[in-house]
């Protein structure tokens, strides 16, 4: 039993990690990430399974954190789904490595780790294993061509690109 806390804090502190190759990106700038996105593209997990038009909102909290707020449409039950988290950098506010947390004390990493830093319109975001990917942009859709490089990024670092589902924004 005296291990106990030291084995939560390694299962914990696994969830913030980074998968291999996954690079965050550096000179990030929170106040251009801040605002509306729009989900692409995301590899399958149980959240968001059966939504649509799914959008994450990232606003700054008082206490230095950022607010994210994520939302799809759920036509099964006919109505909006909404999830508020909060997240935290890791390593500085200039390193796009976050922890992210929607209940209690438990955080899961997120990593921007491809983004059009010029005028931050696009993103790939992964989280602590390669089993979660997401490709956000600021508007519903982006052009083909733009998509396929994007994709073609996430599957050259090892994400199982053929098993993303596209998301329905309309």
């Amino acid at each position: 039993m005296k291990h106990l806390p030291a084995l939560m804090m390694l299962l914990l502190a696994g969830c913030v990690g980074i998968p291999e190759q996954v690079v965050p990106v550096a000179h990030f700038k929170l106040g251009d990430y801040l605002g509306k996105w729009y989900e692409i593209a995301r590899l399958d997990h149980r959240f968001e399974r059966g939504l649509s038009n799914i959008s994450a909102d990232y606003s700054l909290r008082d206490d230095g954190g950022v607010r994210v707020v994520n939302r799809g449409y759920s036509a099964t039950d006919g109505k909006w789904q909404e999830a508020e988290g909060k997240a935290y950098f890791v390593n500085g506010p200039d390193q796009a490595y976050m922890k992210v947390s929607f209940f209690g004390p438990f955080y899961g990493a997120y990593i921007v780790f491809e983004l059009d830093q010029a005028h931050y319109q696009y993103a790939l975001v992964s989280g602590p294993d390669k089993s979660y990917l997401w490709l956000l942009a600021r508007q519903t859709h982006i052009p083909k061509a733009l998509q396929d490089s994007l994709v073609a990024k996430a599957a050259a670092l090892g994400f199982d690109t053929g098993k993303l589902i596209y998301t329905r924004q309309d």
